[in-house]
């Protein structure tokens, strides 16, 4: 992710992001474990203050945490057992290094342009086989949220698309809605797939 105010929204409102996220881990992320083998490298992407990381590391997963606000990897590194570092998705590189990767709604905030190009380089860096669990909001198009961030919405049919074309096989859909940093409410899909 490189567009400016969105960075400088989170860094803003960094304590308030950790707040609203807290500790109530995403109800896939259990399952996303499950299909991990013991001990397994994960890719937390776009970390955040790092609770998901944090809870990872804490079932003896190797985790790699990464973020593009430097505010957030700071909090991220505060937790045991997370070392987190700056990253954008542009940085994402390597081959067959991960056994998963957590992509929960940070690449929604990617350019609809970039996204295959993010998508490939993730599928890289999966070793084969490897789980891939991404979450974004649904919709349409592009737009700012009420406090500046940018957003592309994709339908589950579209980002299906994407993931297979980027040579991932789909397995698992799942949808909802949820209240964001900003105070409104939007729908999102989760899937998951595989390398």
């Amino acid at each position: 992710m490189s567009d400016d105010e969105t960075l400088k929204v989170y860094a803003e409102k960094a304590d308030d992001y950790a707040a609203v996220v807290g500790d109530d881990h995403d109800p896939h992320l259990a399952d996303f474990a499950k299909a991990l083998p013991k001990g397994g490298a994960v890719l937390d992407l776009g970390c955040g203050p790092g609770h998901v990381a944090a809870a990872l590391a804490r079932d003896g997963f190797d985790v790699t945490a990464t973020d593009a606000v430097p505010e957030m990897v700071a909090m991220a590194n505060a937790h045991p057992g997370v070392s987190a570092h700056c990253a954008t998705f542009d940085e994402i590189s390597g081959t067959d290094l991960y056994d998963g990767i957590w992509a929960n709604f940070s690449l929604l905030h990617a350019s609809r342009s970039d996204m295959p190009r993010h998508l490939a380089a993730l599928k890289s860096a999966l070793k084969p086989g490897g789980v891939f669990h991404i979450a974004l909001k649904s919709g349409s198009g592009s737009k700012r949220d009420t406090i500046g961030r940018l957003y592309t919405y994709y339908t589950d049919a579209e980002l299906t698309g994407l993931l297979e074309a980027a040579g991932f096989s789909v397995t698992n859909h799942a949808s909802g809605r949820g209240k964001g940093l900003d105070g409104t409410y939007a729908d999102w899909i989760a899937l998951r797939a595989y390398g």
